[in-house]
């Protein structure tokens, strides 16, 4: 190995090691899907309450047809970028369908969730220009404003008098101005709030991006956080994944015609990414097909997640994620195991997905999980936090 090489390998060391003395080190470990809601992990299976398929369509017979069958008909891959050999039929209809399911003129397919928000603020913004971010939005979001160039500020989580003050305070020095957010934060469960935002979008001129990944199929009867609200509250951009309800891969973003274009031409994790492969859209429209015309399939997360949250005497949750706060590292991984040891999957999360001091277990609900399951899950858990607060 050259000096060099040594070198990398001592720095990689010292960081694990680093993160070990932490407990902040992440292993990976084989899980395999064996149907519904259930996994295989080291011989044993368990109910996997830690995954972001809220319908269970990633395993639905029809929307896995739907995947072979466009596979079969077109192969792979796409072979290359939308804009050189990539645009296969199924591309172009799942745009559609979801521009028509959002309400908007127009939709634009990307990789991958995280790459359509590394696309759309740096497509739209530069030097000269305004962010302003919320304090826990998806790292992804956080990405996409470096990216661009303008100045990035963070205010309050949901604390619209701090966004109205830094608004006020930065937005008339500055060209133009965006708002990022989350529809539904994905560690917290909770919801941004869409009218009171856009109000402030309005009032100061700003544009409004919210990602709604783990909003689409489960609330707003399926179409996400701006229908969680009367009358609805429609950002100009909304973003969102293939890869949660939806049950595929990929990101979209669904917007005006306009902005659809200009990003088609100035979007560079589109520009120079290799398109979705065929089976991706193709699943996406079966679910799609799915979500559309099964209200007790859309419904079954959330009355999964209240059912949990009385069980427990917790808040009423506002969507399929429910965190339970442990606050060390330790205790979150130690609580994880037992569930674990208990036959569940309930994976501990902690810093930097989230903020020191907060370290979670993170449950979501899925409509192939029996009601059986999740009272076996609330005693579980239950039972390891009266132990938890007993050793306090």
């Amino acid at each position: 190995m050259t000096s060099a090489g040594t070198s990398l390998q001592h720095f990689a060391s010292r960081k694990l090691a680093g993160l070990d003395r932490l407990n902040l080190r992440r292993h990976t470990r084989a899980t395999e899907p064996v149907g519904g809601a259930i996994v295989a992990r080291d011989g044993r299976r368990l109910i996997n309450a830690c995954s972001n398929d809220y319908l269970g369509l990633s395993q639905d017979a029809t929307v896995i047809a739907a995947a072979a069958a466009a596979t079969r008909q077109y192969g792979a891959g796409a072979g290359a970028s939308r804009l050189v050999t990539g645009g296969h039929p199924f591309l172009f209809e799942l745009e559609r369908r979801l521009a028509a399911f959002k309400g908007t003129e127009d939709c634009l397919l990307f990789g991958s969730g995280y790459l359509a928000n590394l696309a759309i603020t740096p497509a739209l913004l530069g030097a000269g220009d305004l962010v302003l971010v919320d304090a826990l939005a998806h790292a992804c979001l956080h990405a996409g404003a470096r990216l661009s160039g303008a100045r990035v500020e963070t205010f309050g989580h949901n604390d619209m008098a701090d966004l109205d003050t830094r608004l006020t305070a930065l937005r008339g020095a500055h060209r133009h101005a965006m708002i990022l957010t989350d529809g539904v934060f994905s560690m917290d469960g909770d919801l941004a709030p869409l009218p009171a935002l856009l109000a402030l979008a309005d009032a100061h001129d700003a544009w409004t991006l919210v990602d709604d990944a783990h909003g689409i199929g489960v609330i707003g009867d399926g179409h996400g956080t701006t229908h969680c609200f009367s009358p609805p509250a429609i950002p100009p951009l909304q973003m969102g994944t293939l890869s949660k309800a939806l049950g595929s891969y990929g990101g979209y973003l669904c917007a005006s015609r306009a902005v659809c274009d200009l990003l088609r031409s100035r979007a560079r994790p589109l520009v120079f990414t290799t398109a979705l492969p065929p089976s991706c859209a193709a699943a996406a429209l079966a679910s799609l097909d799915r979500i559309e015309c099964d209200a007790a399939l859309r419904e079954r997360p959330m009355a999964l997640a209240r059912r949990f949250c009385r069980h427990l005497g917790l808040a009423e949750p506002s969507s399929p994620i429910v965190p339970v706060l442990m606050g060390s590292e330790q205790a979150a991984l130690s609580a994880s195991a037992e569930l674990e040891a208990a036959g569940f999957l309930v994976t501990a999360i902690r810093p930097p997905t989230v903020p020191r001091g907060t370290s979670r277990l993170r449950i979501t609900f899925n409509a192939a999980h029996d009601e059986a399951d999740i009272d076996r899950l609330a005693q579980a858990l239950a039972d390891i936090l009266q132990t938890t607060q007993a050793a306090e």
